[in-house]
């Protein structure tokens, strides 16, 4: 049994001197996004209208209320028993990649008398897909993520020992994708702690080690498991998930020893709003390595919020600091856009 909701999103834009925390996801309706029924993937859960590869963004903490709203940024640990993050767990897949139901996830998660953060329900009594500060929309899947992984296939980008960091993660299937692809090391970060939780952390474990968690799955979820795997071994161990807005993200990995920098960073659907570009500009300017690239997927516009494409491209190119490069157009529905940047280099 799986069901799918349908929530409103409530457009939410902070004045200059608020925390602005948000989805790496626009915040508007269906309709002002203008997706059409052929934008969306066959798969249920994979939404033009919906938000699953959320980061977060808080470009200023002035004020004490302001600073209240924002959540600071933690490291979630693999469980030691590998085999209960999969209870209650339905699997799909597409491209390739294995991935939980996250329909199902929703209703286990309303259900639920320990709710955590408690956002399927809060998103259900705001009538909205977005809770600005509390749920950053990061429980579906945007079509915007699969056209990043087919041109990845299609051009054979190398991942081979590379560093790479998932931002505004959601599902996480950007940076399955490169860990499959024998990436060194590989970092999810989504604003809410559950979607680590439920949905990142599951869905990397299935794709790790899919053979030895569903040898014993069924088609309907059964609350058992009977393996227990070893996160010290295999492609988990190259793994770190981390939730908690983009500010404070970003201290957390300069501050590490040593500071963590990375050879790639892989972002789908974040520039739908130029209330964050400053925030987004301080993660990447900061942890992207000298010569490190970063692919960022989105729609060339995102109507009843204002951000995009073309915004974004004045914006880098206002700041002098990264070089962009268009890699591919889709033209099927909405216009969606495939980007590159890296770091100008001195004269």
């Amino acid at each position: 049994m799986s069901f799918q909701f349908n929530f409103k999103i409530e457009d939410t834009v902070s004045s200059p001197g608020e925390c602005e925390v948000n989805l790496s996801k626009p915040t508007s309706t269906m309709e002002d996004k203008d997706v059409q029924p052929e934008d969306l993937n066959d798969s249920k859960q994979i939404q033009g209208s919906e938000n699953s590869d959320s980061g977060h963004h808080c470009s200023s903490c002035v004020t004490t209320d302001a600073m209240s709203s924002c959540k600071p940024a933690i490291e979630h640990p693999i469980p030691t028993d590998l085999s209960s993050v999969l209870e209650n767990k339905i699997l799909e897949s597409s491209s390739g990649l294995q991935f939980v139901n996250v329909s199902v996830v929703e209703m286990t998660l309303s259900n639920s008398d320990v709710r955590k953060e408690d956002i399927v329900n809060k998103s259900i009594k705001s009538h909205s897909d977005l809770i600005s500060g509390v749920y950053e929309g990061g429980m579906k899947i945007w079509e915007c993520t699969f056209d990043l992984i087919r041109y990845f296939e299609s051009e054979e980008v190398d991942f081979e020992n590379k560093s790479v960091l998932d931002l505004g993660c959601g599902a996480g299937l950007l940076g399955i994708f490169s860990l499959k692809h024998k990436a060194k090391v590989v970092h999810f970060q989504d604003y809410n702690s559950t979607v680590i939780e439920e949905i990142t952390i599951p869905n990397t474990l299935v794709n790790c080690d899919f053979d030895n968690v569903t040898e014993n799955m069924d088609s309907e979820p059964t609350g058992k498991r009977t393996k227990t795997l070893d996160a010290e071994q295999g492609m988990l161990s190259k793994c770190r998930f981390f939730s908690g807005e983009w500010s404070s993200f970003t201290q957390l990995m300069k501050n590490q020893v040593p500071p963590i920098k990375y050879d790639i960073i892989l972002t789908s659907e974040t520039i739908y709003n130029t209330s964050y570009y400053n925030a987004l500009h301080e993660v990447l300017q900061n942890l992207l390595a000298d010569d490190g690239i970063i692919y960022l997927a989105s729609k060339s516009h995102y109507f009843g919020v204002g951000g995009g494409v073309h915004l974004f491209e004045n914006f880098i190119k206002e700041k002098k600091l990264f070089n962009i490069h268009s890699l591919k157009m889709n033209n099927d529905g909405l216009q969606r856009i495939l980007l590159r940047l890296d770091f100008k280099r001195s004269p």
